[in-house]
């Protein structure tokens, strides 16, 4: 197995970037949902409401990339540096409500693992049985490694997964929400997903895994499972 693509997400919900490599420390990838929309309640925009989210489906129309200058965000209308008070003011003109970007301090912009990984099979399956845009970026998966079989990496439950130099755990299958039948991150809105999820894959699709040994993640990397 190799390791196929690597994708990371700078602002929590925005479209994101692919990587040829990253660093990966036991918070996850380098950068990875480091700032996200927060609101004066301390709610993270995201396309669900929940404790600590709240639904705000304008964030899908913002891409986030990594520059020397640091993150910016684009939408149809520019593109802003993160930090920058004029981002501040289109993010709440566009959510109808007071927002700005902000940086993790207590509280994980993570839904739940660190890392959040899917097999080619797994991918092609979705596409093949179901007939759905499976495009890999719809599952939002910082990492998709080639595979044989459909769902090997729910089988690698509590197992060690070694790619490249970086050691890591399958710890969990990570549920999904109204957000993957959505338009973001450069894929097109669906609608065919949420509800054969639910009858069919108690709601899961792809992995997530906590990081047990961090070092350097490069596209073409082996992946070993023990």
């Amino acid at each position: 197995m190799r390791l196929s693509s690597i994708r990371r997400y700078p602002v929590k919900s925005m479209g994101g970037e692919s990587l040829d490599s990253v660093q990966i420390d036991r918070r996850g990838l380098d950068g990875d949902r480091w700032f996200a929309v927060v609101d004066d309640e301390g709610k993270l925009a995201s396309g669900k409401t929940t404790r600590r989210f709240r639904r705000r489906d304008a964030v899908f129309d913002h891409r986030a990339a990594t520059t020397d200058a640091g993150v910016e965000v684009t939408n149809d209308a520019g593109t802003w540096r993160v930090g920058d008070a004029a981002l501040d003011e289109v993010l709440s003109d566009r959510m109808g409500a007071r927002v700005r970007v902000a940086s993790e301090q207590r509280t994980s912009h993570f839904d739940d693992g660190a890392v959040s990984l899917v097999g080619t099979a797994t991918v092609d399956w979705f596409k093949r049985e179901w007939g759905v845009d499976a495009d890999p970026r719809r599952l939002r998966a910082n990492l998709v490694i080639t595979t044989d079989e459909p769902f090997a990496e729910e089988r690698w439950m509590g197992r060690t997964m070694t790619i490249g130099s970086v050691d890591l755990t399958v710890t969990d299958r990570v549920p999904r929400c109204r957000m993957i039948d959505l338009a973001q991150d450069g894929v097109t809105a669906g609608r065919r997903w949420l509800t054969r999820l639910a009858l069919e894959r108690e709601m899961c699709a792809a992995v997530y895994l906590d990081v047990r040994r961090p070092g350097t993640l490069s596209v073409g990397d082996a992946v070993t499972v023990d």
